[in-house]
């Protein structure tokens, strides 16, 4: 007789955004959000929602506020809408409903970045808290946003972990 294993629970919930004008007409296909999407489940994150919205902060602020207070995800990526252009407001929609900024996270993704690009220097994104959720701006490109991705998931689930209320550091545990 086989016995199945009792299924693991869920990892932490996660959703992720992509912003961007042109794929919100579908003009462009979006690379980007599912690269996002397969880094987080392979980390085990539970993926409960992905979305496509054009560059405008007031539906990037609305998605970033459901998903926090609504969703109760632990985690908020967004991807796109960073950049120089004149209608890159991610950074911007981003800090209106945060909390409290995590300015490391943002820094390491830049540092990380210009190791393989310079144009990691003028990429604006953000991390920040609002109310036990972490969110995260990642570049829109699918390389820049792997990277920066990357860059700052072995850090995730200790800062999860702090902001769901653990606030325990044990000798060697998430180092």
């Amino acid at each position: 007789m086989t016995l199945n294993p009792p299924a693991s629970p869920p990892g932490p919930r996660a959703a992720v955004l992509t912003v961007s004008d042109s794929g919100s007409r579908g003009e462009r296909a979006d690379s980007s959000g599912p690269a996002v999407v397969a880094l987080l489940r392979e980390a085990g994150f539970e993926v409960v929602e992905t979305a496509l919205v054009p560059d405008e902060p007031d539906q990037v602020a609305a998605w970033l506020i459901r998903g926090a207070d609504t969703l109760d995800c632990a985690l908020l990526i967004t991807t796109g809408g960073t950049g120089l252009g004149p209608r890159d407001r991610t950074p911007e929609a981003t800090a209106s409903v945060l909390d409290y900024r995590v300015d490391g996270m943002a820094e390491a993704m830049r540092a990380a970045g210009l190791a393989t690009t310079r144009m990691a220097m003028i990429s604006r994104g953000l991390a920040g808290v609002r109310g036990r959720t972490l969110i995260v701006n990642l570049p829109g490109s699918e390389r820049g946003a792997r990277e920066n991705l990357t860059t700052v998931l072995p850090v995730l689930p200790h800062s999860l972990r702090l902001l769901r209320g653990d606030t325990e550091h044990l000798a060697g545990r998430d180092s």
